[in-house]
């Protein structure tokens, strides 16, 4: 299998900027519980668009249709956000990503111990993104708002160069972008779980695309590398 198959590289929503406060107040605690109820749904959902995906042989659709569906979804989420419409792009949106993510699954489960690696890169993706979000959600933890910065230009150079990989058929390139991506998907997870906790993020329907986000390409980037690690060829 090649490594430079189709995947897709989504952009996070653009991280919350400022200083924060240091207590969890009552609000912060109400963004965070809502955000890790939307999360828990938009994850299943997800998974449950991906595994019909995969299972039933669906194609990927293409690198212009994932860009052009992820990103106006995006942007129809964020135009949602303060109203109770804003919940149904979440799921639209999320449920794309799942269709999107169903043949990169397919195409693992097709191959000898394909199962195991997606079983692994789930199960590691979890495991980062709880002991991330308790590291960042602790009243002792290191502030992170400083980070916005650095993570939006990592996530735009990392998009920047999975295009390249991908346009040009550069497997090396490809699974060093994997390797980026999860670098700057924890610290990702990081810094949004932190800005809710600490006040800088105050909309959960955004909170949780982020995080979804960061989740999903978390996992998506573990994957190819176990692949390689795997001998996916």
């Amino acid at each position: 299998m090649r490594n430079d198959r189709p995947r897709a590289i989504a952009i996070a929503a653009r991280p919350t900027a400022g200083k924060v406060a240091t207590t969890v107040d009552p609000a912060a605690r109400r963004v965070l519980r809502n955000t890790y109820r939307l999360l828990a749904m938009t994850l299943a959902f997800s998974a449950l668009v991906a595994s019909a995906t995969a299972q039933l042989g669906l194609p990927y659709p293409g690198l212009l249709v994932t860009l052009g569906g992820y990103f106006g979804l995006l942007f129809l989420t964020s135009a949602l956000r303060n109203s109770a419409w804003g919940l149904l792009a979440v799921f639209a949106l999320t449920g794309f990503m799942g269709y999107t993510l169903g043949p990169l699954i397919g195409a693992y489960l097709s191959i000898p111990g394909g199962a195991e690696m997606v079983t692994s890169a789930l199960a590691t993706t979890a495991v980062v993104f709880v002991g991330l979000s308790w590291f960042a959600a602790r009243e002792s933890a290191p502030d992170l708002s400083g980070l916005g910065t650095f993570l939006l230009v990592g996530i735009l150079t990392a998009f920047g160069l999975g295009l390249a990989a991908y346009f040009f058929s550069m497997p090396a390139l490809s699974l060093a972008v994997s390797g980026m991506f999860v670098l700057l998907m924890s610290g990702l997870i990081m810094y949004q779980t932190q800005a809710i906790v600490r006040g800088g993020e105050t909309n959960y329907i955004m909170a949780t695309v982020t995080l979804f986000v960061a989740f999903y390409n978390l996992f998506a980037s573990l994957l190819q590398l176990l692949g390689f690690l795997g001998g996916d060829e």
